[in-house]
């Protein structure tokens, strides 16, 4: 589950390392979002080897989708889902992947949702 203000670890590599969630659009008084959300964040921290040839920059606002979470998911053939940490990938303003990669698993419900997603990350659960 995430809110505002909560802290994102960044998933892929378009250099940003942390984020913060500020908005979660979508519907009336919606809180929180859920795996394969879309939510409103805003660069805090890049990576430090990166710096020069990162794609984007501090206190940017993009789009990403949630793709690791810490809250259990059950699945409808009854299996458990979750990850160690919240982890985001970041999308442009034609929701395309800023990345070239996905660094780590990511949940299979994000294949129908996102196909491009899935298709850069390195291994589905």
């Amino acid at each position: 589950m995430i809110q505002q203000q909560t802290v994102l670890k960044v998933a892929d590599n378009s250099g940003a390392k942390l984020v913060r969630c500020i908005k979660v659009p979508k519907g009336f008084k919606k809180k929180i979002a859920y795996l394969g959300d879309i939510i409103l964040i805003s660069v805090k921290i890049l990576r430090n080897k990166s710096k020069l040839t990162s794609k984007v920059n501090k206190g940017e606002i993009f789009k990403a989708i949630i793709v690791r979470t810490k809250y259990k998911k059950i699945r409808k053939d009854g299996s458990l889902i979750f990850f160690n940490d919240n982890s985001v990938s970041l999308l442009n303003k034609q929701y395309k992947p800023i990345g070239t990669r996905i660094i780590g698993p990511v949940s299979k419900e994000l294949k129908y949702k996102f196909s491009k997603i899935a298709n850069i990350s390195s291994g589905l659960v």
